[in-house]
């Protein structure tokens, strides 16, 4: 079917819609410079380099346009990048049993053929050694995209997005109170309410970063980060009069449990406290709903252009249990996901079975897995808080500034 569509497809029909690239164009690289696989596509046009949803369509028209010549093994047979011939299963398994720490030190153990990397298998080792050795792999600014650098999210103007954290969409006065003067200070263009329940401030220019993050005095969101994102949550039993369980706090707890979790990408909560759902619990990558009987946990959601729902992972009675199977699957994904693979794309990989076999039918492993993503996280700071504190790290934002004041 999706071989047929990409036949069918005119050459000026839009294919990615991140980046607005057609067809046409797509076809006109893999002829023009000889290309067999969608990485190489994703280089030359940035068509599948956002958000990845037209990948399947993009890998489709490179098998419509050069056949069995096309390299469209999965991602878990597919080498990490052009520097290796390793895949990512045997890259993490690598650093994992023979206890490498660095990229440096990785890449020469697994014999890399560039030596410095490349954009693509820098910020995967980088992230599969901070996960596999949290306190003693350090974590490579210079091998994390530009939006975790620069700890906002880059807009196609080369202005940033900043969206600071409100635990579990709970804020107050004086917090807003910061947010409009902070947006009357910097002349903000837009202030916009997210689908994640946050306030964003969009049209930052990068040297005022760092004085916008001290103003709002409030913590990271990490809306730019392949990380934990947002805990939506619905008002419950609070205030709700159908609500079953206080989904409010749930949703709190939850957020200020995994502050700072870097991931294999992104990754969104909701707690809904009836089964109405108003947080929309079951298109995200671990979705909670309350009942009278306790809460139950799905898995595995995507709200993305091609929408999946979340399914049944197992019902609790405590807001202690869902805070221990919630974090031991994503320890699971942690540990276990590619780079830039999704809970959903995890699950279909490894299949519901093993990962209920790990987190629900072992209850040692469970809490293991618990203790783990904790230890993980101790080690982990607000990074706009350690940009502020650390004269070193704010180089970046200050050289932009003072190029400035001697351009004027």
């Amino acid at each position: 079917q999706g071989q047929s569509k990409a036949m069918s497809m005119p050459d000026d029909m839009e294919v990615c819609g991140c980046n607005g690239v057609c067809k046409g164009t797509i076809v006109k690289a893999i002829q023009e410079h000889g290309l067999f696989s969608v990485d190489e596509v994703k280089k030359h046009t940035k068509a599948a380099s956002s958000c990845g949803s037209c990948a399947g369509l993009v890998e489709q028209i490179l098998i419509n346009t050069v056949g069995g010549a096309a390299d469209v093994k999965p991602k878990s047979e597919k080498a990490i990048c052009g520097c290796s011939d390793l895949n990512h299963g045997q890259v993490r398994k690598a650093i994992r049993e023979h206890h490498l720490t660095s990229i440096p030190a990785a890449m020469a153990f697994m014999d890399w053929r560039t030596p410095n990397g490349c954009a693509t298998c820098r910020p995967a080792l980088n992230y599969y050694l901070i996960s596999t050795w949290p306190g003693e792999a350090k974590d490579d600014p210079q091998s994390r995209f530009i939006n975790e650098r620069a700890h906002a999210n880059i807009q196609k103007d080369g202005t940033y997005s900043v969206i600071p954290r409100m635990w579990g969409g709970v804020t107050n006065a004086a917090e807003l109170r910061r947010i409009a003067d902070v947006a009357d200070k910097y002349q903000v263009p837009m202030v916009k309410v997210t689908g994640g329940q946050r306030i964003d401030l969009l049209g930052i220019r990068k040297e005022d970063l760092p004085g916008v993050w001290k103003d709002l005095d409030m913590p990271s969101g990490h809306a730019y980060g392949k990380s934990i994102r947002t805990v939506k949550t619905c008002v419950g039993s609070e205030f709700c009069r159908f609500g079953t369980q206080n989904s409010t706090q749930m949703g709190i707890d939850l957020e200020h449990a995994l502050f700072n979790m870097w991931s294999p990408h992104k990754v969104k909560l909701a707690v809904s406290g009836c089964p109405r759902n108003c947080a929309e619990s079951g298109i995200k990558d671990v979705g909670i709903i309350g009942v009278d009987s306790g809460w139950e946990l799905y898995i595995g959601g995507n709200g993305g252009i091609k929408t999946e729902a979340g399914e049944f992972f197992v019902k609790v009675k405590s807001a202690e249990d869902v805070m221990e199977y919630s974090l031991a699957f994503l320890q699971l994904y942690r540990e276990e996901a590619f780079y830039l693979e999704r809970t959903v794309h995890y699950m279909q990989r490894v299949g519901m079975d093993h990962i209920k076999k790990a987190v629900l039918d072992d209850a040692e492993r469970r809490k293991a897995l618990h203790q783990r993503l904790l230890f993980s996280l101790s080690f982990e700071q607000d990074p706009w808080q350690e940009q502020l504190s650390k004269p070193q790290l704010k180089k970046e934002f200050d050289r932009i500034a003072v190029k400035q004041l001697e351009n004027a």
